[in-house]
């Protein structure tokens, strides 16, 4: 990319030509996450490009951790992992037209190294966490060989080295003693230190390259002095989903650092996507980095393992390109004094709380229009209407628990047992309405596999419900029946996990994850023909001969109320 000239910030007043210069300059972007269980082929790279390029955007960066190829870490490669032939055939293919940016992650977020068994030595913590040791020795020659690796294959002056969520520091022993060694030397925030000491020479050493490094903003909120170690040419990207970015921004520019701000499409907080939160805050980064004189705007889609789909959401990435390259008639800088305080994490319940309240995502939809009626119409269905069902459909600031319960724990029984009341009640009835409708309005396999999800998630709750009563009138007989609906639910899901696997790169872990859940459904019915009768002498409790870890005569569920075997 052209480097990006320090900006003043433009007045109240800014005339609208100033305002097109200033597009010109600032970086549109958008990431694609390949590290949550995608495969990137080609043709998809390709589709990708072409899509990035016409709806304006003049960087893609492409989100790796463990799904890229690097040549120094030949045990990490999973099937199907993106190529370093594959990065320079998309690099030549797109020179001059789309600049394709590496983002990596060399702390946290380095979960996809740390569970493999060579990788698992460099942990912060055994068996725990996502984040590595940054005080051995041999992780921090790994993470100068990723770098050094990306710098020969990519050709993007940007090099996006991580740095965000970073939990762990001074969680092992190693980092604990170095941490209790930079406060007994008289640093105030140890943690910040050993921070510090980690990535500031990691963005040193793609500065010596003739490279920019890039870094997430988060960690430096809660260990503000880190930054006094990081290079002034290094980029912060500053990730605000639910709220503006006004505040945090300018704490980085306000010490000389240019700042990319990055809103998100809100996929990770939903059973497909929340429109009109996404647009909102796109829109507002947008207002913001004009306002302030940014550095541009990076769009971040996360998550589309657990049944996500990209194929249903490249208009809505087209249409955050076209609130990228649309300059706001007038913009207003917040001259408030920032409160350090008030920076760290996303705004709390009280953002979320205004956000939730968003209901307009006229730009987003536009963009289904122009692909067809029936895309525009399941877009509101499903993007807009579904919130208004509430509890677990409503915008929220965590991870969905629908596909979490169902799919990520291997026990769909917990989807029962922690969201019954809601999936069962109003929220639940309203929800199966709003699916309904969807599907009637689902225009392909993609968007009918997202649709099914969501009902198929509604029917396996029902049907575990009918189980437990029969269960309880002791009709075990019966409760095998209504189980059997269970099986077959995750017959079908596995499915359509194949069909977004072959038809845009979808998880193959989500195959895995149904044979799993399916696996139990069957081990679930096998216990209740040997014991659902009283067998035992005692009839286990319906929640405790679903659970994964009942043992037959441990009437005590010893496993359960000791937490110290309950890791």
């Amino acid at each position: 990319m052209e480097a990006i000239e320090h900006r003043t910030s433009p007045k109240a007043s800014t005339p609208k030509a100033f305002l097109a210069i200033l597009l010109i300059k600032m970086l549109r972007m958008w990431t694609y996450d390949l590290a949550r269980e995608q495969h990137a082929s080609r043709e998809i790279l390709r589709e990708l490009a072409e899509m990035s390029i016409e709806a304006g955007y003049d960087s893609l960066g492409l989100y790796l951790e463990h799904r890229f190829a690097y040549p120094s870490t030949p045990w990490s490669h999973g099937k199907d992992a993106l190529t370093p032939d594959d990065v320079r055939w998309l690099q030549e293919k797109y020179r001059g037209k789309l600049k394709i940016v590496p983002f990596l992650n060399l702390l946290g977020h380095f979960e996809g190294m740390l569970y493999t068994e060579e990788g698992r030595k460099y942990a912060e913590e055994r068996f725990a966490g996502m984040q590595a040791n940054p005080t051995d020795p041999a992780f921090i020659e790994l993470a100068e060989k990723i770098v050094d690796d990306t710098l020969a294959i990519f050709e993007s002056e940007i090099v996006h080295i991580g740095g965000d969520e970073t939990s762990q520091l001074g969680a092992g022993k190693g980092s604990r003693e170095r941490v209790d060694d930079f406060e007994a030397s008289g640093y105030a925030d140890g943690k910040a230190q050993l921070y510090a000491e980690h990535f500031g020479p990691l963005a040193q050493r793609v500065l010596d390259a003739g490279r920019r490094p890039a870094v997430w903003g988060d960690m430096f909120f809660d260990h503000p002095s880190a930054l006094e170690a990081m290079p002034k040419e290094t980029l912060i990207f500053d990730w605000q989903y639910f709220r503006r970015a006004d505040a945090t921004a300018r704490f980085f520019i306000d010490q000389g650092f240019e700042t990319v701000l990055a809103p998100t499409i809100h996929t990770y907080n939903a059973l497909w996507c929340h429109l009109a939160q996404t647009e909102r805050n796109v829109r507002e980064h947008v207002e913001t980095a004009h306002a302030l004189g940014a550095a541009g705007v990076c769009v971040t889609t996360w998550e589309q393992g657990l049944f996500g789909n990209y194929e249903t959401l490249l208009p809505a990435i087209r249409g955050c390109g076209r609130l990228l390259n649309t300059a706001p008639e007038t913009i207003q800088k917040d001259l408030s004094e920032v409160n350090a305080e008030s920076l760290k994490g996303q705004g709390g319940p009280e953002a979320v709380a205004t956000y939730a309240e968003e209901n307009d995502a006229s730009v987003l939809l536009r963009e289904y229009l122009k692909a067809g009626e029936q895309h525009e119409t399941w877009a509101r269905l499903m993007g807009i209407r579904l919130q208004e069902a509430g509890d677990l459909f409503a915008f929220s600031g965590t991870r969905s628990s629908i596909k979490c319960r169902l799919l990520l724990y291997s026990n769909p029984f917990l989807l029962w047992l922690r969201d019954r009341d809601a999936l069962l009640g109003e929220p639940g009835v309203k929800a199966s309405e709003i699916l309904n409708e969807a599907l009637s309005f689902a225009p392909d396999a993609a968007y009918r596999g997202v649709t099914e999800f969501g009902m198929m998630s509604l029917q396996f709750v029902r049907s575990v419900e009918d189980a437990a009563k029969a269960y309880a009138d002791e009709k075990p007989g019966l409760a095998l029946t209504k189980l059997s609906v269970c099986r077959q639910v995750f017959q079908n899901l596995e499915k359509i996990a194949k069909s977004t696997h072959f038809r845009f790169g979808g998880s193959l872990a989500d195959v895995e994850r149904c044979r799993t859940a399916q696996e139990h459904v069957e081990r679930v019915m096998r216990r209740i023909k040997q014991y659902g009768a009283g067998e035992l002498g005692y009839q286990p409790s319906f929640e405790t001969i679903c659970h994964p870890k009942f043992v037959p005569h441990d009437q005590g569920n010893w496993w359960l109320i000791n937490k110290w075997a309950n890791e």
